[in-house]
């Protein structure tokens, strides 16, 4: 029995570190038939949702239509096997089919061999970097992407796409990275519109935004199942695919009437591909699969976090970066392009009822079916359905509002939301998100290289110590106390002595200088060789210098060095210490006068 009860334990041991590495080892072991029926109906009802959804992502990519389809096969099984969220959907969205479209459109002619060369080796490279982070556990780099600018840069993306799509509803023959070169391109092209094409493309858009808002409210007043109808309203892209189609097919209207369809799209299994490892397209698409991959992954994972919070669950990041780069390798060997996680597709497959991501492996053979048997049945398909399809998801990124509220709470946040806006869409979007990467930054570094410092005094009759300007406040006009909010570092530590030293200079009376340290996480060598200074700076003067309410960890790294044996003065447990140990007598205090604001 003994030996029997090792063995079980080695069998734990070893399930557990592979559910580390693949997470299906773990929600694997507990999966039963209540799961299997909800991950059906949830991959149903996706699938659905996709096969329309897909090939208008492709087209908005520059590559044939079947392309979304397969991107949307081997990805969601490599994610469901790696990932760690139950219910994201990985597959082709809009703002990475965008980038994908400027990345590969310069290097190749639309619908060359060339271009589907490239679009798998950006796949493989976004999909290469993302394993990279996640093996390193580097995922936080994405944390310094504000979601401000990530705001800005997803509504003028969706500016960008559903301009773009106007010459599928127009039926013209129009183009353009930017903004200014559509608007031109479109207005020079403006004389060739086909007039069936743009019946066809109204007419669908328009259905597709009632289907959006007023289908499930009709159906639920029939006395139809919440349920029930909810299936039939995502499956409104579908009706319309299926109407137009059938409507180009009867008239023939691809010869007849030169409206533009999807023509023939490959039957049968995707296809086996070998990404390029030629030094210049890989030096051409390393830039832009880097930007691919950040931008992804940031969406992702917060779809994913938004989620898993309504199901009190969890997700691991970095095993998140592992998961999306496989999905992402996945596609560059079977056809695809750059595929992440999208916010549509994962809150139906969520309110569908997914319990596992075994929901996207049977949306995987779902789609594979449409692939082998049902491409022939999309020869007609007008494009301009698939615009409309497109216009319709991408409209609902567009969100002007965080420019009202960043205005309100942050202009430098409005300023930097405003630069990404502008830039994207003046200058294309591989423009617009680098903007946005090194606007996030410079915004984190300026912050935290002028951290908010106060001068602080107790609150009479406690023990609390609180901002002069803010709180009526005790003072001893010997001692100036500096509460510092914020981690000192090499960015903010020249900024720490000049304001020091400014605020000495003021005080003629001044003995003894308190830096308050309680929210000070960590103090690298710049910022110690600040602190050097400024106590021998104040020792010169005659100021004594200290430091109160260091935490633990700051403090055992301070002992490693000389600093505490040089320090003028002493470092005290608490601030109320300090204020009783160098009080200079009921003379040299007073109270000011500031209320709190």
């Amino acid at each position: 029995m003994r030996c029997k009860d090792i063995d079980m334990q080695k069998d734990h041991a070893i399930i557990n570190r592979l559910a580390r590495v693949m997470p299906v080892f773990d929600w694997g072991r507990r999966y039963d038939r209540d799961a299997l029926g909800n991950d059906l109906v949830a991959a149903v009802i996706v699938t659905i949702m996709l096969i329309p959804q897909s090939l208008a992502y492709a087209l908005l990519a520059g590559l044939p239509a079947e392309t979304g389809i397969y991107a949307s096969i081997a990805p969601i099984v490599l994610y469901a096997i790696f990932g760690t969220s139950r219910a994201l959907a990985v597959g082709p969205v809009a703002v990475v089919s965008l980038m994908t479209a400027a990345a590969i459109g310069n290097i190749a002619e639309p619908g060359s061999p060339e271009l589907l060369l490239a679009a798998v080796t950006l796949a493989f490279l976004s999909g290469a970097f993302l394993i990279l982070l996640g093996v390193f556990r580097l995922g936080f780099l994405a944390n310094f992407l504000s979601h401000p600018v990530i705001a800005g840069f997803i509504t003028a993306s969706g500016i960008l796409i559903a301009m773009s799509q106007l010459r599928h509803i127009l039926g013209i023959s129009a183009g353009g990275a930017n903004l200014p070169e559509l608007l031109q391109s479109l207005f020079e092209h403006l004389g060739e519109i086909n007039w069936i094409t743009l019946a066809i493309g109204v007419s669908a858009t328009a259905f597709l935004f009632w289907v959006r808002k007023g289908l499930m409210p009709l159906l639920l007043s029939t006395g139809m199942k919440p349920k029930l109808a909810g299936v039939l309203a995502k499956a409104g892209p579908v009706a319309a695919v299926f109407v137009t189609t059938f409507i180009a097919w009867v008239f023939n209207l691809s010869e007849a009437a030169g409206v533009r369809v999807v023509g023939d799209v490959p039957q049968g299994l995707p296809p086996l591909t070998m990404p390029s490892f030629s030094p210049d397209l890989l030096g051409q698409l390393i830039g832009p699969a880097v930007l691919i991959s950040i931008i992804g992954f940031v969406e992702s994972v917060s779809v994913a976090q938004t989620l898993a919070a309504r199901k009190r669950q969890r997700i691991v990041p970095d095993q998140e970066l592992i998961g999306l780069g496989a999905a992402n390798v996945g596609a560059a060997f079977t056809g695809g392009y750059p595929v992440t996680g999208g916010f549509a597709r994962s809150v139906v497959n969520f309110d569908a009822g997914a319990e596992t991501p075994a929901a996207g492996a049977y949306t995987a053979v779902g789609l594979l079916l449409a692939a082998m048997l049902l491409t022939p049945l999309i020869y007609n398909l007008p494009q301009a359905t698939l615009a409309a399809t497109i216009i319709v998801a991408v409209l609902s990124l567009v969100d002007f509002s965080i420019l009202k509220k960043t205005w309100a709470y942050s202009r430098a946040d409005f300023a930097a939301v405003t630069a990404t806006i502008a830039l994207t869409l003046l200058f294309g979007v591989e423009v617009g998100v680098t903007a946005g990467v090194l606007l996030s930054i410079l915004i984190h570094l300026y912050k935290s290289s002028r951290p908010h410092m106060a001068v602080v005094g107790r609150v009479p009759g406690t023990e609390h110590f609180r901002n002069v300007k803010r709180h009526k406040v005790e003072i001893d006009e010997t001692v100036l106390t500096l509460r510092v909010d914020e981690s000192l570092y090499f960015a903010n530590a020249r900024y720490l002595e000049d304001s020091l030293y400014d605020m000495v200079a003021a005080r003629p009376q001044l003995k003894h200088v308190v830096l308050m340290c309680p929210a000070v996480n960590e103090i690298d060598m710049s910022a110690l060789e600040s602190l050097e200074a400024i106590n021998e700076r104040l020792h010169a003067l005659g100021v004594t210098f200290h430091l109160s309410e260091v935490k633990g960890p700051v403090m055992d790294r301070l002992r490693r060095g000389d600093f505490l044996q040089h320090l003028s003065g002493k470092v005290f447990l608490s601030q109320h210490q300090a204020a009783l140990e160098l009080a200079a007598g009921p003379s040299q205090t007073r109270i000011t006068t500031s209320q709190p604001n």
